[in-house]
């Protein structure tokens, strides 16, 4: 069985060729010049772009024919291909994989993590284990829904002004949100997969204590979690998560995530969030 994903998952070159999986790259364009993300632009020279000029980034999707290709190739030494892609809420990479599979002459099974960045990345990961192991196709779907149900992520940032230009959230409210000062906390919901707009606070202090509250309405203090900073070119307020995060729980921390350029093009740097799953509901991995 092979493994196909996209450049949203945030897994870097090294760990898909370690784990023997293929990585679509998303694009995004800059001026003049279209970048295919974490292929030929890294994350942190993307930020370095991005504050060089006044210019909104544009993203795309890899093509149907793009994945079409990819299945046709992979075929040839094994015709069941399992492909894991970001939520088809934010993006519409799942929904071109998907048509090129139903022409596919193979067995391409399309997955929508309903998630993005390192949440992805994790399911991605975790199946190409199974895989390594000898896991059935049936096994490692109910794995990964076992992942897909267990993660949560939340997320804030300094500057709307991305989300504006993405369409992600309303102009009028996050030009009334940026007049203020304010910190969105945003989460990815679960069930459609899309970004929402659940709190609001007027410093980055006060916003990562909200997303500390966030949890404790779900889990108590000292619940165990596996865990994972994720960051658009903020190591700083990653880490400022990850102290208030060991004052109230045990983490098992997996090293922390940049956001990519896909992802980044739509936050712009300083994003900081919490990739998180209680231990107790995350599946053994092989």
């Amino acid at each position: 069985m092979k493994i196909v994903t996209d450049s949203g998952c945030d897994l870097t070159k090294e760990q898909c060729q370690e784990l023997d999986v293929t990585m679509l790259p998303l694009k995004v364009q800059l001026g003049e010049r279209t970048y295919l993300s974490g292929v030929d632009l890294t994350a942190e020279e993307f930020y370095e772009l991005l504050d060089q000029t006044e210019q909104m980034p544009l993203t795309s999707t890899p093509s149907v024919g793009e994945f079409a290709e990819v299945y046709k190739r992979l075929a040839v030494t094994d015709p069941e291909i399992l492909s894991i892609h970001i939520s088809s809420g934010l993006s519409g990479t799942y929904g071109a994989a998907d048509i090129a599979a139903r022409q596919a002459d193979a067995s391409v099974t399309v997955v929508d993590t309903l998630t993005l960045s390192s949440g992805t990345g994790w399911q991605v990961e975790a199946a190409a284990r199974a895989v390594k192991a000898g896991w059935s196709k049936e096994q490692i779907l109910g794995m990964l829904k076992q992942i897909q149900a267990a993660t949560n992520a939340y997320f804030t940032l300094p500057d709307l002004k991305y989300l504006i230009a993405g369409g992600r959230i309303s102009h009028l409210k996050g030009l009334l949100a940026s007049l203020l000062g304010i910190k969105p906390i945003i989460e990815v919901n679960k069930t459609d997969g899309k970004y929402y707009d659940i709190g609001k606070k007027r410093s980055f202090l006060k916003a990562v204590q909200e997303i500390l509250a966030l949890i404790l309405k779900k889990h108590p203090e000292g619940t165990a979690f596996r865990a994972q900073i994720v960051h658009a070119s903020n190591p700083e307020g990653g880490e400022m998560l990850r102290e208030a995060m060991n004052n109230l729980f045990h983490c098992e921390w997996l090293a922390d995530c940049s956001i990519g350029p896909a992802l980044g093009a739509h936050t712009g740097r300083g994003l900081v969030g919490l990739m998180h799953a209680p231990l107790a509901e995350f599946p053994q991995l092989p």
